[in-house]
């Protein structure tokens, strides 16, 4: 640090020199060095599973905040729903994965279909997803919207508003991912902590797959 202030004063001595804009270039690559840093799940005993993944939420909502455009949140929702789907129905049934960008095409229900059920993953449900909705109940599929606890009221208005609100569910992502843990884990903690990293290290492959950024893999630390 010393050596670099003797930099920068020489500049200022021998030419002009932005300090805001060699402000403002730091700041940048202190964002980078933090965003490229992994998430992590505490997996703490204590902790209900909903509260672990409502804190891992949140982070990505903090992380969210300071990338300018970007949709995080909705992203590691996407890939969570997918590993969970994964690992829940196994050989059983093909779950397709596809990237955060990449575009809705017709043969696609939902974010995923599974049997003759399509899931849409959203942070916002609007009257978009509705209208997907709508689209898979007349195509003889059941519709599913798995968004943000505080969305949840806003989906069940919106589908009521549309006349389908007893035809499809609307849970909450963290509820969602919880009642497959405890069943998945045989209702012990033992079973519990197996089930949240055997979800966590197939999450972490799609991502490595499908996605660029670094900063949307999930480590676990234990409490």
């Amino acid at each position: 640090m010393r050596e670099y202030v003797e930099f920068l004063n020489h500049l200022v001595q021998h030419s002009s020199i932005d300090l805001s804009a060699v402000e403002a270039f730091w700041i940048e690559r202190v964002s980078e060095h933090f965003a490229a840093k992994p998430l992590v799940l505490k997996a703490d005993p204590a902790l209900s599973i909903r509260a672990m993944i409502r804190a891992l939420l949140a982070q990505v909502e903090t992380r969210q905040r300071g990338a300018d455009g970007a949709t995080l949140l909705g992203t590691v929702m996407q890939h969570l729903v997918g590993a969970k789907l994964d690992v829940a129905v196994g050989a059983r049934a093909s779950v397709v994965h596809n990237g955060s960008n990449t575009n809705d095409v017709k043969a696609r229900g939902g974010d995923f279909d599974v049997g003759e059920v399509s899931i849409h993953v959203t942070t916002s449900p609007g009257s978009a997803v509705i209208d997907k909705c709508r689209a898979n109940l007349d195509a003889g599929r059941k519709p599913i919207i798995v968004t943000v606890r505080h969305r949840v009221t806003m989906a069940e208005g919106l589908a009521e508003d549309s006349g389908i609100t007893n035809r499809l569910d609307v849970l909450e992502i963290e509820q969602f991912m919880a009642t497959n843990i405890h069943e998945l884990g045989l209702f012990t903690q033992e079973g519990r902590d197996q089930a949240i990293s055997t979800i966590i290290a197939r999450y972490n492959e799609i991502v490595s797959e499908f996605e660029v950024d670094p900063g949307l893999l999930i480590e676990i630390a234990a409490k």
